[in-house]
């Protein structure tokens, strides 16, 4: 029995097809590398070697090593009229679009009821909570996405169900913050924590009060957490730093507080925002002196641009997504004097994206 097990397995080394007829495996594993985004993940159906080949853990590992992986914008879309949520991915460089699988989530939901983070490095896009439209009951949901496979998976429940709030990714760990539950007229003060490695939810500590609504950004170990000035803008808005080194909870600087007028983005260790009035100034945190001081350069190209924004940023560049997926990159850099410029240029999106808006954006190395 042992000579014939060994016999067949001989015999299919002997039928294992090559990756490319004609070349060697490691030359061919080359090509195949090379490919770009979403193509990689398309391919592997053409053959068993090749979905052998790019689904095996190495040439991750290789393509990693190679810094081959490059920042594609991921927009949660939603159709105006009708709520229809649909993901997409533009190429930044090339300027062509694609669309994600059907996220697995309940055809009647809220769209901007969803909090959204990613790992950028790993290319994960983590989608959790949420709102049923049809019962308005809030959603335990985490919902995966991988770049490397371009399919979605259901991950481990979050310990409390919650709709519009706060989420970032500080160092690894995935932090929620507030949000509104089911039934609850109060916002929630309970925070939990994600860690990507062993797929669990857990208890971090808790805000020290609940807020209206959220902005955030991550800097370092810490979260910022805002509920942003609200119209009559009778009321200063409240918010928190979450240390997650510490795990806890500390006041935010007046300064930082009230200066913070728009979106959040953060590139490397500095916060801008997106201004959400006028002709939408970006700005800049100084924390040095708590203030914020207005970036030099381009205007906001604010005619090209319909509110509502959705904004990210990586590698000194800022993605900003509105009515209609157009894309408004700007390139910031630091002039003289420390202060900060930025140069601005368009993405048009194509005709059929016109009725869409943006929920959120994400930028994943895929």
């Amino acid at each position: 029995m042992a000579d014939l097990s060994e016999n067949q397995e001989k015999t299919e080394e002997k039928h294992v097809e090559p990756l490319i007829p004609g070349l060697p495996d490691e030359v061919a594993e080359l090509c195949l590398l090379y490919l770009p985004y979403p193509y990689q993940a398309l391919v592997r159906s053409v053959s068993s070697s090749w979905n052998r080949a790019i689904t095996d853990p190495a040439f991750l590992v290789s393509k990693k090593t190679l810094s081959l992986a490059l920042p594609h914008v991921f927009v949660l879309a939603f159709h105006k009229s009708t709520a229809r949520i649909q993901w997409q991915a533009l190429d930044p460089r090339s300027g062509r679009w694609f669309v994600l699988p059907p996220m697995p989530c309940p055809k009647t939901v809220c769209p901007p009821a969803f909090a959204c983070t990613s790992l950028p490095r790993q290319g994960k896009l983590l989608v959790l909570g949420g709102m049923r439209s049809d019962t308005e009951t809030s959603m335990d949901s985490t919902f995966i996405y991988r770049s490397s496979t371009n399919q979605w998976s259901i991950g481990s429940p979050m310990l409390t169900p919650r709709s519009f709030f706060a989420t970032g990714n500080v160092k690894g760990k995935i932090i929620a913050v507030g949000g509104s539950a089911s039934g609850i007229s109060d916002s929630i003060t309970a925070v939990e924590c994600y860690n990507s490695e062993s797929g669990k939810w857990g208890p971090a500590a808790k805000m020290r009060m609940g807020l209206a609504r959220y902005d955030s950004a991550v800097v370092g170990n810490r979260m910022y957490v805002t509920e942003g000035w609200t119209w009559p803008f009778m009321f200063s808005p409240r918010a928190g730093i979450y240390d997650a080194d510490k795990d806890t909870w500390q006041e935010m600087s007046n300064g930082m507080r009230e200066g913070w007028t728009g979106l959040s983005v953060v590139l490397g260790d500095r916060l801008f925002v997106i201004s959400e009035h006028g002709d939408c100034p970006m700005k800049v945190y100084v924390p040095d002196l708590d203030t914020w001081q207005y970036v030099g350069g381009d205007r906001f190209p604010r005619e090209a641009m319909q509110r509502p924004f959705a904004v990210n940023g990586v590698e000194g560049k800022v993605y900003v997504v509105s009515c209609g997926l157009n894309v408004a990159v700007g390139s910031v850099y630091e002039a003289d004097k420390g202060e900060f410029c930025v140069k601005w240029q368009v993405l048009v999106a194509p005709r059929a994206f016109h009725d869409f808006a943006p929920s959120n954006c994400q930028v994943l190395y895929a």
